[in-house]
């Protein structure tokens, strides 16, 4: 078979790269980076002394192509959560604690159930969330929902945000609704929370690499593509910083690279302008936390903090859409993030050691305009293919996003 080259290693490179190598293709990854997994990768902190993540990410069982990528990588079981779809909560302004807990079948009993739902809530309106299934290609999130009502502050909102990382008056409901068609409206059994139980590069990296080099692909870290020649609608070579590749014109190539490195090398591609920004908080405590009932997962209502992800000793915070937190000192965002999570857990005040770790642009802003300039799979080139979270897979830019796109990718190659 045709070489592949795959320029880009984060999640969408490696999905393609692993689709395409089991299928006997001869495939070479070229990465900017020293590492794969793009914001999706795990290191040694020097401050905390331990490894953790650079980004929190949060899977649910019904995100498929994440699954089926864990299983052909043979790490499905690095991944770990509850027998159930929980997902507790608290309010810090009222003090409030519950949690939301489906039932494993499609239908949704528990929304019968008070103890199943956010208080202040009723089943008309968790009914009231299907208008999304409706909304105009340039619907905001808060022009389908009220965002004044309960359903929508704690739950709606906090899942809503988390997903598109994008202020919801400004975020384009149509990939929301996405969202909870493949997961909570398929029931609880699509919808138990997800985490790396040893840390992302653990499960999505490192046993990918590993695939890969089995099967014989090529790995070229520290090599950013500098320029290419196209004739005729095919790529013809690639410039790297150090070397040239030249591609055979029954080759393929596929540009698995963020929105502002493809439109550095192809200007004339449409991609999705602007972006927001996610902070993460890492905390080591001295000993491992207790009192959450063997649950990893809290979602923070009324404060900074949004989601903490609890993993033995360290504790682990997400803010999305994180923009105006972001221009803040390192000290400050531990010390106002702390002040939530220690009201929310019943922790100390004073913070322990920290890590911030700061994504500037860690999505595009997916606005209904951002929406229509995502480009398909195909390009206009004949051997050149697309790929990454940001891609028109229909979903918000996430892991299910980016594997999803480099298997569209991988799949447009091997129909061609």
């Amino acid at each position: 078979m045709n070489r592949v080259h795959i320029v880009g290693a984060g999640l969408a490179g490696l999905a393609a790269g692993v689709r395409l190598t089991v299928a006997g293709y001869p495939v070479t990854l070229y990465e900017s980076n020293g590492h794969a997994g793009g914001r999706c990768r795990s290191f040694h902190d020097s401050v905390l002394d331990c490894m953790i993540d650079n980004g929190n990410h949060l899977l649910l069982s019904g995100n498929c192509s994440a699954r089926t990528f864990l299983r052909e990588i043979g790490a499905e079981d690095t991944m770990s959560g509850p027998s159930e779809a929980d997902f507790p909560f608290i309010d810090l302004k009222t003090g409030d604690r519950w949690s939301v807990r489906l039932n494993s079948g499609a239908f949704p009993w528990w929304l019968l159930s008070r103890e199943r739902r956010p208080p202040d809530t009723s089943i008309l309106d968790f009914l009231s969330m299907l208008r999304l299934a409706w909304a105009g290609p340039d619907a905001t999130v808060t022009d389908i929902l009220k965002y004044d009502d309960a359903v929508f502050t704690r739950f709606a909102e906090p899942l809503a945000i988390a997903a598109l990382n994008t202020p919801l008056n400004t975020a384009a409901a149509r990939p929301l609704w996405n969202v909870l068609r493949e997961t909570f409206g398929r029931g609880g059994a699509a919808c138990r929370p997800l985490i790396a139980r040893d840390g992302l590069s653990r499960s999505f990296v490192d046993p990918a690499l590993g695939v890969l080099r089995r099967f014989g692909a090529g790995i070229w870290f520290n090599q950013r593509l500098r320029d290419l020649d196209i004739s005729n609608s095919v790529v013809r070579n690639l410039r790297f910083g150090n070397m040239s590749i030249e591609v055979a014109p029954t080759e393929k190539v596929v540009f698995a690279l963020p929105p502002i490195g493809l439109n550095a090398v192809m200007p004339e591609i449409s991609v999705p302008t602007g972006s927001h920004a996610i902070v993460n908080a890492h905390f080591k405590l001295p000993t491992p936390i207790s009192g959450m009932q063997g649950k990893s997962l809290l979602g923070v209502v009324g404060g900074i903090a949004e989601w903490v992800f609890i993993r033995g000793s360290i504790l682990s915070v997400t803010v999305s859409a994180a923009d105006e937190l972001a221009k803040k000192s390192a000290a400050e965002i531990g010390v106002l993030i702390w002040s939530d999570v220690a009201r929310a857990l019943d922790l100390p005040k004073n913070p322990p050691q920290f890590r911030i770790v700061k994504e500037r642009r860690a999505t595009f802003a997916q606005t209904p305009s951002a929406m229509r300039c995502r480009p398909g799979t195909k390009t206009q080139n004949k051997n050149l293919f697309s790929a990454g979270d940001w891609t028109d897979t229909g979903l918000p830019a996430t892991i299910e996003s980016a594997i999803r796109s480099g298997h569209n990718a991988a799949a447009a190659i091997i129909a061609s």
